[in-house]
Parts: C-alpha cells; sequence; structure tokens
C-alpha cells in the first residue's frame, strides 16, 4: 500500500495541473481570457464555464403549438391531395372540394367513378396519416361514403396528435437553429408537456427579438401572380407586404417551396444600396426555379412569406444559376433577421408564447454571491473540523478536497455542461460526501491501530477495508444521480450532473491522491505512531 510508482504520482499531478490549467480561464475577465486563449494551442479546450439563466441573468420563454394551426394544415395538404388524386383519375365532382374545421368533403354522383377513385382516396388517407399515429389503435383519418355520393374525410383526435408531436420534435431542431444563429451560448430547448417547448437563453437580455426569432413560421413559398382570367377555385387572395392593405392574387399551386434552400445571407443591392437577401437552391430546387422562370417570363412571381407577399417582382429573364435574392423595403436587421430565419428552416406548426420573463443579471449575480458564500462557509467548515480531527491527516484530506473541487470543475468545462445554481448545490454537498470517504478511511485506521497492528499494516488494513463500503455508497449516489438527470429537466439536469461528477471525482481524490500523499509522508518522515 506504502509502495507507490513514480508513474503513478507523475500522473495524479499532471492531472490536477490539466485540472487547474482547465479552471483558469474561468476565473479570469473576458479581455483577459481571450487573450490567454489566443496563447494556448489549438489543442486545449480552454473556454469559461458556461453560467446558467439562474446565474448571469437572460430571456425565458414557454412555446406552445398552436394545434388550430395543426389541423388546418392536415387539412390543407389533405384537400391538395385530394384534388391531385381526382385529377390523375379524371373523376368529376359535384361543388367542388369543400373545407370543414377537421377535414374536407366532396361529392362523387356518379357511382361506377365513385367506385373507381375510392380505393385511391383510401389509400391516400393511410398514407398522408403514416406516422401520425399508431395504426394498430387508430388511423390519423376517417373516410365515409354514403349513398348520394357524399365522400368525407375527418382528422381524428389521433393524428392531430400525432402531427403535434412531430412539430414539437422538428420546432426544437429548428428553434436551436435560430438561437445558435444568434451568438448566444449555451441555450436550453427542451420539450415540455405533450405541446409545450421551453427555451432559456443565458445573457440574452432582448426578449423582444428573442420572441420574433422564435414566433416566426418562416414558411417561404415561390408562386406566380394569377392571371385576370385564372379559375378562382386556384386563386387566393394575399396581403401584400409591400402595398398596405391590398389584396394580391396569387395561384394557390406553390412552384418552389422554401425547404430547398440552402443558405441565405443579409446583403445590400448593388443598385439601390437597400438591405436584401440572397438566397441560394439545393439541385432540385435551383432546377425547378429555373424551369419556372423560363417558362413565365414577363409574369409577376411572388415571394411569400408566413401567408403574405413580401415581393412581387416581374420575371425579366430565366434565372438558372440557382440563386435569387428578396427584396421589400428591409431594414438592415429585418434583412438579417429573416437571412436567419431562412436558414434554419421554417416551424412546421405556429407556436404562441404562453410565458416570458428576463432574468436581469444582477439577479444572478446575487445567486452567485449566494452561492460563493456557502461554499466557502462550507468548506471553511469542513476544514477546520478535519484538521482539528486528525491533524497531518487533516491537511492531506482538505489538500484533496481542494482538488476535488477543482476536478469537479473541470469536469463541467470538458463535457460543456452549464453550471446552475442547483449545480452549485451540488458542488457543496459532494464536499462534504468527498470528506466523508476520508473519515471512513481515517477511522478504519484508528480501529485497526487499536488492534496492536503496525502503522503499515494499520493503513493498508484501512484503506482496502474502507474502499468498498466507499464504493458502494458512491455507486448508490451516482445511481440517483443518473435517475435525476435521465428523468428531470432544466435545474434538476444541472444538480445531477455536478452531483454525479462530485461521486467520481471524490473516489479518485479521498482514495488515491490521500492514499499517495500519506505514503510520501511515512516515506519521509518514517514516524513511530500514527498522528490520529
Amino acid at each position: 500500500m506504502l509502495r507507490f510508482p513514480t508513474w503513478k504520482i507523475v500522473s495524479i499531478l499532471a492531472m490536477t495541473v490539466f485540472a487547474l490549467l482547465l479552471i483558469v480561464p474561468s476565473l479570469l475577465g473576458p479581455d483577459r481570457r481571450e487573450a490567454l486563449i489566443s496563447h494556448l494551442p489549438k489543442w486545449v479546450p480552454a473556454r469559461a464555464i458556461v453560467l446558467g439563466l439562474d446565474l448571469q441573468g437572460g430571456s425565458h420563454v414557454l412555446l406552445e403549438v398552436d394545434r388550430n394551426s395543426v389541423v388546418k394544415s392536415l387539412v390543407d395538404n389533405l384537400r391538395d391531395s385530394v384534388r391531385r388524386v381526382l385529377r390523375e383519375e379524371k373523376v368529376a365532382i359535384t361543388g367542388g372540394i369543400g373545407a370543414q374545421p377537421r377535414g374536407v368533403q366532396l361529392r362523387i354522383p356518379d357511382p361506377g367513378e365513385r367506385a373507381k377513385v375510392m380505393p385511391k382516396l383510401r389509400q391516400l388517407a393511410a398514407s398522408a396519416g403514416s406516422g401520425l399515429s399508431d395504426s394498430s389503435r387508430s388511423p390519423a383519418f376517417d373516410v365515409s361514403e354514403n349513398d348520394s355520393g357524399l365522400i368525407q374525410f375527418t382528422v381524428t383526435e389521433a393524428g392531430v396528435e400525432g402531427k403535434v408531436r412531430r412539430a414539437v420534435e422538428q420546432s426544437i431542431e429548428v428553434l436551436r437553429r435560430r438561437v445558435d444563429a444568434l451568438g448566444t451560448t449555451e441555450p436550453n430547448i427542451q420539450r415540455q408537456g405533450a405541446d409545450r417547448i421551453l427555451v432559456e437563453v443565458p445573457g440574452l437580455q432582448d426578449t423582444g427579438k428573442l420572441k420574433e426569432i422564435l414566433g416566426t413560421t418562416a414558411k417561404l413559398e415561390f408562386r406566380l401572380v394569377a392571371d385576370p382570367g385564372a379559375d378562382p377555385a386556384d386563386v387566393e387572395s394575399l396581403e401584400d407586404v409591400e402595398q398596405p392593405g391590398k389584396l394580391l392574387p396569387v395561384e394557390k399551386r406553390v412552384m418552389v417551396q422554401g425547404e430547398d434552400l440552402t443558405d441565405a445571407q443579409p446583403g445590400f443591392d448593388p443598385r439601390t444600396q437597400e438591405p436584401v437577401v440572397n438566397f441560394r437552391f439545393n439541385i432540385r430546387g435551383g432546377q425547378r426555379f429555373g424551369e419556372v422562370t423560363s417558362e413565365n417570363v414577363g409574369k409577376l412571381f411572388a415571394i411569400i412569406l408566413d401567408g403574405k407577399v413580401i415581393s412581387a417582382p416581374r420575371i425579366t429573364s430565366p434565372i438558372t444559376g440557382g440563386s435569387g435574392q428578396i427584396s421589400g423595403h428591409f431594414t438592415v436587421e429585418a434583412a438579417n433577421n429573416l437571412s436567419i430565419l431562412l436558414r434554419a428552416g421554417a416551424l412546421p406548426a405556429k407556436l404562441t408564447i404562453v410565458e416570458e420573463r428576463t432574468v436581469g443579471p444582477g439577479l444572478g449575480q446575487d445567486s452567485i454571491d449566494a452561492g460563493k458564500r456557502a461554499a466557502y462557509v462550507g468548506a471553511a467548515l469542513v476544514a477546520f473540523y478535519m484538521l482539528i480531527t486528525y491533524g497531518i491527516f487533516g491537511v492531506f484530506a482538505n489538500i484533496a478536497l481542494a482538488v476535488h473541487v477543482s476536478f469537479i470543475f473541470a469536469g463541467l468545462v470538458l463535457l460543456g455542461a452549464t453550471l446552475t445554481l442547483p449545480g452549485i448545490a451540488g458542488i457543496v454537498l459532494t464536499i462534504g460526501m468527498a470528506v466523508d470517504s476520508n473519515v471512513l478511511i481515517y477511522e478504519r485506521i484508528r480501529e485497526e491501530a487499536h488492534m496492536g497492528r503496525s502503522i503499515v499494516s494499520a493503513l493498508d488494513a484501512g484503506f482496502k477495508r474502507a474502499f468498498a463500503t466507499i464504493v458502494d455508497s458512491n455507486v448508490t449516489m451516482f445511481v440517483a444521480a443518473a435517475i435525476l438527470y435521465f428523468l428531470g429537466t432544466g435545474p434538476v439536469r444541472g444538480f445531477a450532473v455536478s452531483l454525479a461528477l462530485g461521486i467520481i471525482t471524490s473516489i479518485v481524490t479521498a482514495v488515491t491522491m490521500t492514499r499517495m500523499m500519506i505514503a510520501l509522508w511515512y516515506h519521509y518522515k518514517r514516524p513511530a505512531r500514527l498522528p490520529i
């Protein structure tokens, strides 16, 4: 036990130095931190510990998926698909395809045509609802017909729930890309309940800008402006942003969708010097955009964002390069925000803000100060107790305790984890747990010495026999921390991360590092009796 190889000593010291280097940037101000990082090698993960919303302030927004917009999207897509099937089968209907709050209906009086097209329509309902609900329980769409030829498609509750579930999953990824584009650090974006999304952005005090970025659907479409003689069933009137109060008739058929965009960047028109958004399509979108502009030279091409026409330029020549420009009397900030939205992609459903709040940096600083006081007082009391009770062995325990805390902060840096106020509580808790391991070892050594063992034998037996107890207790706590992490959210997970890191590092410091210091002490002092 008291034979400690040189390579182990070097390894422990190297780990300690590395941990201290990792936490140094967190102790410096922003300017000095940047100067230090610029002089370090690329492979060194030199970055500051990320502080949570409760420590550095920021914005908190709770969003909810608008179920009405989800149902409307399902109904609109279903109506377009039914119209496509009827055109392919060349089946005539009476009165058009009517939209209802929860579905669509149409009438096919001829029994022969109805029998021909019904299998296709049922197949359409099944394919359109695939993935939206558990088909073994209930379908996403109900299809019914009667003898008069009335056919009804109804969106089921299972279909709505499935669409909401998928909308939340997709929205989280879209929102993450949007918030990341703002240049903020470590946003917390997660599902809350069945249809809500929590967004926390530490350090961002401008809630208005965040709401604008999060609440905009950013559904981009390119459609042709309708000709005066077009079928009214294929035309809809949309608000023209460039001419407030005026409605512009555009075709319902979408020529190119924003999903085919690969990039969007703010810029300036070289002729007018007005802010614009330059965009670029993928191969499919570029080909389609080139075909549409080639076939419709001289016509107006409407650029539609979230159901509003933001620009309707005339196609003067084919645009075959796969790129284009959106202009609409933007400000510089509006052009930048639009480019962020287009790069991140459109939200699959409308999101409404149900709760918002801003945590000021002053409140966060108060939390940091309170956490520091708790940590300092707790560590000081523990260190004083160990020193009074165990003498030189207490000094070893206190040194190991300091290294233990350094390892926790270094682990937070390496993991890129966010330190929250509950996380500080977890660190304070692990301070007591780490010292508790030393107490178990020292008391076991004392018992072995009272039984008449030699110093070397007592030290060896104390570490060996206490080790099993230490591991058992720490494994139990680690399981609890893992459960908190996987089942908890937000601050609970922050507490779990700090607790888990503290459990792992306490075993290293309380057992390995303390044993190394005691071995070196005995090697150089050769004491006649134990100091405890």
